[in-house]
């Protein structure tokens, strides 16, 4: 009987294979990567335009909850830098300067310039993933990934998805698990509700429109007496 850890996920509308059946969909350190792996990895080629995880949930139909990010991270601490990875669910962002900072003991920790997150990784941008990534990098795993059942990272390349346990993140070399790591998108602010407006009468609708109201011998008072019905006699 096939181990059901070796079945390829249901996820989205993607057609999942075995990561290491398709090399080509995988950038170099990923696919260097894949034998030291502590469990299946699976793959699933995508359209390059819509690698970003928006564009990528909504085209395939994966949960943004079944995806995650991971974004490198430069560290500055006693006048070096430094790179590092963060792991988080798609419905968070990573605490880069809270967290990440005090975690890696950094004076100051932003995301990494673009051009520099894809020259050190050796990977696609908008494809980076915590597979294969270079040893000398810390690797912060939110604990909400490490817990997932699966989850959707990239595959190096802009090109495909990987698909495979969160234990499996949590059990790189270098990976660390954090909690609290990834903080709640804010969302934005509700809009401020549109004060009622009391239904009112027009001026002239009034008793003050017409002078306070005369005594029986006032002779203007024939102009209360033959208002329209529907201006009402309060």
């Amino acid at each position: 009987m096939p181990d059901p850890a070796d079945q390829p996920p249901v996820l989205g509308s993607l057609t999942w294979v075995p990561a290491a059946s398709r090399p080509d969909l995988l950038g170099g350190p990923v696919a260097a990567a894949l034998p030291s792996l502590p469990g299946p990895a699976w793959v699933a080629p995508v359209d390059d335009d819509l690698a970003d995880t928006a564009a990528f949930t909504e085209a395939y139909g994966v949960p943004l909850a079944a995806s995650a990010n991971c974004v490198v991270v430069a560290t500055r601490r006693a006048g070096q830098t430094a790179l590092a990875a963060c792991v988080v669910l798609a419905t968070t962002r990573a605490d880069v300067n809270g967290l990440v900072r005090r975690h890696l003991g950094a004076r100051k920790a932003s995301f990494a310039p673009q051009d520099v997150a894809v020259a050190e990784s050796g990977m696609a941008y908008g494809g980076i993933t915590p597979v294969g990534l270079p040893p000398s990098w810390p690797v912060l795993v939110d604990a909400a990934v490490a817990a997932a059942g699966l989850v959707v990272v990239g595959s190096g390349t802009r090109g495909a998805k990987l698909a495979l346990p969160g234990a499996v993140l949590a059990a790189l070399p270098s990976a660390e698990v954090l909690d609290g790591l990834g903080v709640p998108l804010e969302e934005p602010p509700a809009a401020a509700p549109v004060p009622a407006v009391a239904a009112e009468r027009a001026p002239d609708d009034r008793d003050v429109g017409w002078g306070e109201r005369p005594d029986d011998a006032d002779p203007d008072r024939r102009w209360l007496e033959d208002r329209p019905p529907h201006w009402g006699s309060d």
